[in-house]
């Protein structure tokens, strides 16, 4: 029984884990940007949508949390990343680790400005279904299955935008020839500000639904942007298949730590796989850089 409910658990966990890695991804593959103030971002959604379901319902709280992560990223690119790309005094070749520092202090920013406003309790979002079912012979909540269900629909949804629209083609266009793509008169900024808006969507449903599944809290930002670094680099940096296998390599991974040994101690065998994927194939899993 034990065995099936960390089947169970970890499959929606591992689902939550691809749909945020999926984002991050995303902003590294299009617009080589690594946002270190992601998991700060996650949990602005979760927090709005607990305040906002306490009065307002659990639906429109998850809505209004989404739109808040989506704000945070908008103005993460315009005002943190963008200045700092389009610079002129500051040397191209240094560019990348300004941009890493600036979204790492804007995350924690963020962090504070949580835990100012509505404290660093741990905080469960009102589920958008209640009840419970039996999966295998497990109960199971149904939050849990919407959760894994919802984060695939949107992953689903993702992989139409990109694949099948010419829209979505302008991103794999940016994301492997930025100078031919803007040779053919493609305006980028336009391109980079429009996956910075789906990365900022992705980033809300999975901030919302982990706050559902899990409960969250300030101090979880950092772990949360960890998690999803560690997605990214086991299954190689820009390659979203990657991070799609890597995502349920590290959500199994924690929760059998966190069943078998101690929900404290859950990411660390994660980061002693990812130090030892750099030093035995520091591309990733699929990645080619």
């Amino acid at each position: 029984m034990l065995a099936l409910q960390i089947l169970i658990d970890g499959f929606a966990i591992s689902s939550l884990y691809a749909l945020g890695a999926t984002g991050f991804t995303l902003i590294f593959g299009v617009s080589g940007v690594l946002n270190l103030s992601h998991g700060a971002i996650m949990i602005v959604a979760a927090v709005v949508a607990w305040w906002v379901a306490e009065t307002a319902g659990a639906y429109v709280g998850a809505a209004v949390g989404v739109i808040a992560s989506l704000v945070c990223a908008f103005i993460t690119y315009r005002v943190i990343v963008r200045p700092i790309q389009n610079s002129p005094s500051i040397p191209r070749e240094e560019k990348e680790i300004f941009v890493l520092t600036a979204t790492l202090l804007w995350g924690i920013m963020l962090q504070e400005a949580i835990s100012y406003l509505f404290t660093n309790n741990p905080k469960t979002v009102r589920p958008l279904v209640e009840g419970v079912v039996m999966i295998l012979g497990v109960r199971t909540p149904w939050n849990e299955v919407l959760t894994a269900a919802l984060s695939w629909a949107v992953i689903g949804l993702l992989y139409l935008l990109v694949n099948r629209t010419r829209t979505g083609k302008s991103l794999l266009a940016a994301a492997m020839n930025p100078r031919g793509l803007t040779l053919l008169g493609f305006e980028l900024s336009s391109i980079y500000v429009l996956v910075w808006v789906i990365y900022g969507v992705l980033a809300g449903i999975a901030g919302v639904l982990l706050g559902a599944f899990l409960g969250v809290s300030s101090d979880n930002a950092g772990t949360l942007t960890a998690s999803a670094f560690s997605i990214v680099v086991l299954g190689g940096l820009g390659s979203v298949s990657g991070s799609l296998i890597a995502a349920y390599v590290v959500g199994y991974l924690e929760t059998l730590t966190a069943y078998l040994v101690s929900p404290a101690i859950r990411t660390v065998p994660v980061l002693l796989l990812l130090v030892a994927v750099v030093y035995v194939r520091p591309q990733g899993l699929l990645g080619r850089r």
